[in-house]
């Protein structure tokens, strides 16, 4: 995983609530076993027409808007199917951090394990990123656990683990394999068969 401590970007925001990971990524999408692709079919029915052409009233869409690495929505981010292929389609579009009023458990575990932020913040704090102008930066802070805007420190939770897992780059394979030595000594202790 890319470590995260800091992240400053433009953002885009999506302030609907229930955004399900088949709005997401519609399951016609899942064929791919890779973790990269995703991107471009992301938010796919709101992004494109039914000729496939992309709709310019869809955020995502805007010229302005591109190279936005936060997205800021409602609550209930993430509900529905317990597809990981959501989580990948957020990073692969260019996203590193997702601010909602609340998540599914599932989608939630998806993230951190994918090393993508997600950010739970109350709807007046939310509002307030969500009017930010296109080109206006937002500073989500890990080791201090606060999103900055124009003047404003909005402090978030995140597990003391997942914390320190996401400020030192560790994945749970990572997290493993700082104990190879002691794997490897253990493994020559067993007898051979």
């Amino acid at each position: 995983m890319e470590p995260i401590t800091t992240i400053t970007s433009t953002s885009i925001p999506i302030m609907k609530d229930n955004i399900d990971t088949d709005q997401l990524i519609p399951k016609q999408f899942l064929k791919n076993i890779l973790k990269v692709g995703y991107g471009r079919h992301l938010f796919f029915d709101w992004r494109y027409d039914k000729d496939g052409k992309p709709n310019p009233d869809f955020i995502l869409n805007k010229p302005e808007r591109q190279g936005a690495e936060i997205l800021v929505a409602g609550d209930n981010f993430g509900c529905g199917s317990s597809r990981e292929h959501a989580v990948w389609a957020l990073k692969d579009y260019g996203f590193k951090a997702v601010i909602a009023g609340g998540f599914s458990d599932i989608f939630y575990m998806n993230s951190t394990k994918n090393g993508f932020l997600a950010i739970k913040l109350p709807l007046d704090q939310r509002e307030i990123l969500a009017a930010a102008p296109a080109d206006a930066k937002i500073t989500v802070d890990l080791p201090k656990q606060e999103v900055r805007y124009d003047g404003n420190r909005f402090a978030f939770d995140i597990d003391p683990l997942w914390k320190h897992k996401f400020i030192n780059g560790l994945d749970d394979i990572a997290i493993t394999m700082q104990y190879e030595d002691q794997i490897e000594a253990y493994e020559k202790k067993m007898p051979q068969f």
